[in-house]
Order: structure tokens, then C-alpha cells, then sequence
């Protein structure tokens, strides 16, 4: 008879996007519009630098907390593009921003501790949270324009909130928080003792404006900030993020940090700092027409959905079909032989998600197919 497992490996389940872009590769002819990967290769000149660094020996153990050229340079970058002030000891390089969350997260949270996550929400966030023992408080925005109210926010609070989690540009909707809604958030927050965790992963992807709460250095010191290489270098396998925090909150992560990973591997880290000065300009102009052109078709169909301001997915409601999105994703992909992500994944029934990580060409066949479908169900 074997031991027990720790409980709280029962609340975790397996992805649900995962889920849904495996069965529809086990769907013949299906378009799959699911993963929220860039399609494209990792640019040269990054790829070139990671040689150079094998090639130099790049292949020892660097600081746990990341190489300090790289720290120093994130730190430069963060200053010019967001007007965020961080110093390198500020910075723990990490694998990937799922890392940077998962440390930042299992550094602040107790047993009992409440986490408020505004839906719809990367799955992620709720795994974390529970695997802690902590517990999500989930915060529907889809009745507000996918921004928080901060009267509904505060009406959430209770003694035992220890942090709200801010995903902008937000995936699955692409809605970037506005200046409203942010200034609401910071008024019901600067008296209280929570943190606010920022995974901004997205916000090189804009189309629009889209501010960062991290601007409100008021709460520098409960603001932690996880990002990643990987959605604007189409660094995906690359595994490398870091997190920001003011010192006295990344001294004790990074032994969290420590414990977990050790550290980055060196010769990818010499490779992030030629990305931070690679300009992702023509991929964000090749997903803004994409974004145009998979909108449109929406609303040819008639579907609902909020206009995206970032990132590379749209999240229309399907609610008006009479099922919910579990029941329509799997039927669309078996009849109509076309995939998208279940709302249900994100926390939010009756919307689906489609990423626009694919060719034009993809994007108009799996919406003729889509078209097809719909006029099945009418």
C-alpha cells in the first residue's frame, strides 16, 4: 500500500486547452485555432546569440537569481518601455512566467488565504492557488466589459485576501484594464494589506493602449510582476521569464527560486539579452491583421465578442446556441472540424476561445468551416 500524495494534488486537473487541441488532432481534416503559441521561429539574431554563447563556453552554472548582464539589461528595458524602476537584485530570472508565478504565489501564500482571480482566467492561476492550500475567489468580469468593477472587486475582500491577480492584456479575451478600472483598483487597495501579482506577459503584444498597475509605485512594495520572453520573441521553448519585486519580497523568493530550478540555463539567458533589444515589430503587424481579419468574420456570423486589445486570441459568447462551451467545443470539432478552447477552461461558460497564432490562410478555413457550423445549429 503506498503512502499518501499531498491532498491538494486532487483539486489539480489537466489542461483543458490541451485537452481540446488533442482531440482535435485526432479529428481528421479539423483546423485548430487553440494553442496560444506563436507560429513563429525564435528570429535569427537570437538564435545567433545563443550559439555564440556555446560556443564560448556558456555552459556552467550562472547566479541562481540569473546572469547580472541579463538582470541589468531587463532592468533597462522595463525602465525604457513600461517607466518601471527595478534594480538587477530586484530580478530572478525564471523558467518561464508559469515559474515566476508559481514562486511568487507560493511565497506570499499561507493555508486559508484567499486569492481573488477576476474570470475568465488562465487556468494556471487557480492550480497554483489551491496546490497551496490557498483559495480562489473567482471575480466575473464578463457582465462589466471584461474590466473589473471596483465596487463588485471590493465587495470580494475579506480578512483573509491576500492577493489579487491582474492578467493584462488578458488571455483569453485580449482586453487590456483600462485607466478607469485601474485607478478604481488602486483606490480600494492602497489601504489594504494584499498583493498584487501583475503577469503582463502580453503587454509588448498591444494594439491600443493598455497601462500596467505596476505604474503606481504607491504599491511598489506589493507589487510582483512576472513576464516572459516567450509570446513576444516566439521564445516558447525556451522556458525563460523572470519576476519583479521590490528586494525585500525577491530575497526570500529567490530561495524559493533556489529550491525549485537551482537557475536558468546559462546560454539562454545570453540569448534574452539579445531579444530585449530585437524589435518584434513586424509579428505584432502580422497578428494585428490576423486580428482584423478573424474579427471580421466574426461578425459576419454574428457573434458577440469584446475587441481585443493585445495578445492573439478573441473569446466570442456562444451562449444564443442553448449549450454549454464544453458540449459546443466537442461538437464543433467532430461536425464541424474546427477547434477552439471551452470558455469553461478560463472560469467563464457560454464564450469561446480562438488564438490567432496561425496563417491567414488557416484563420479564413477554419471560419468557413466555423460559418458551415453555425448555420448547421441555426
Amino acid at each position: 500500500m503506498l503512502p499518501s500524495l499531498n491532498q491538494n494534488l486532487s483539486s489539480l486537473r489537466p489542461s483543458g486547452i490541451r485537452r481540446f487541441t488533442a482531440l482535435a488532432r485526432a479529428t481528421p481534416d479539423c483546423s485548430m485555432l487553440t494553442i496560444g503559441e506563436p507560429d513563429f521561429d525564435t528570429p535569427v539574431p537570437i538564435r545567433a546569440a545563443c550559439v555564440e554563447a556555446l560556443e564560448k563556453g556558456a555552459t556552467h552554472y550562472p547566479p541562481n537569481n540569473g546572469d547580472l548582464e541579463l538582470r541589468t539589461a531587463i532592468c533597462a528595458f522595463e525602465s525604457q518601455h513600461h517607466r518601471l524602476s527595478y534594480n538587477p537584485d530586484e530580478v530572478i530570472v525564471t523558467n518561464g512566467a508559469n515559474e515566476a508565478l508559481f514562486i511568487a504565489l507560493g511565497g506570499i501564500l499561507n493555508p486559508g488565504d484567499e486569492v481573488i482571480i477576476p474570470t475568465p482566467a488562465f487556468s494556471l492561476y487557480e492550480s497554483i492557488v489551491r496546490f497551496f492550500g490557498a483559495v480562489p475567489i473567482f471575480l466575473d468580469t464578463t457582465q462589466t466589459g471584461f474590466q473589473i468593477d471596483p465596487e463588485h472587486l471590493s465587495t470580494q475582500l475579506s480578512p483573509r485576501t491576500k492577493a489579487l491577480i491582474l492578467n493584462s492584456p488578458n488571455n483569453p479575451s485580449g482586453v487590456a484594464l483600462n485607466d478607469v478600472c485601474l485607478t478604481g483598483i488602486h483606490d480600494i487597495l492602497v489601504n489594504q494589506p494584499i498583493y498584487i501579482v501583475c503577469d503582463e506577459v502580453y503587454n509588448q503584444l498591444i494594439y491600443t493602449h493598455a497601462p500596467s498597475f505596476a505604474r503606481y509605485t504607491d504599491l511598489r512594495d506589493r507589487i510582483l510582476i512576472a513576464q516572459s520572453f516567450s509570446k513576444p520573441y516566439a521564445m516558447t521553448g525556451w522556458r525563460v521569464g523572470y519576476l519583479m519585486a521590490d528586494a525585500q519580497i525577491t530575497a526570500s523568493l529567490a530561495l524559493v527560486h533556489a529550491a525549485a530550478v537551482s537557475c536558468v540555463n546559462a546560454f539562454s539567458q545570453k540569448a534574452c539579452i539579445a531579444a530585449l533589444s530585437y524589435d518584434p515589430k513586424t509579428m505584432i503587424d502580422t497578428y494585428r491583421t490576423r486580428r482584423a481579419l478573424i474579427c471580421d468574420r466574426l461578425h459576419a456570423m454574428d457573434l458577440s465578442f469584446p475587441e481585443p486589445d493585445g495578445a492573439f486570441y478573441v473569446f466570442p459568447s456562444i451562449a444564443k446556441y442553448g449549450m454549454d462551451s464544453e458540449r459546443f467545443c466537442t461538437r464543433m470539432i467532430q461536425q464541424g472540424h474546427v477547434a477552439a478552447v471551452p470558455g469553461s477552461c478560463f472560469g467563464t461558460d457560454g464564450f469561446i476561445r480562438f488564438s490567432y497564432c496561425y496563417s491567414t490562410q488557416e484563420i479564413e478555413i477554419a471560419m468557413d468551416k466555423l460559418d458551415s457550423f453555425l448555420k448547421q445549429l441555426s
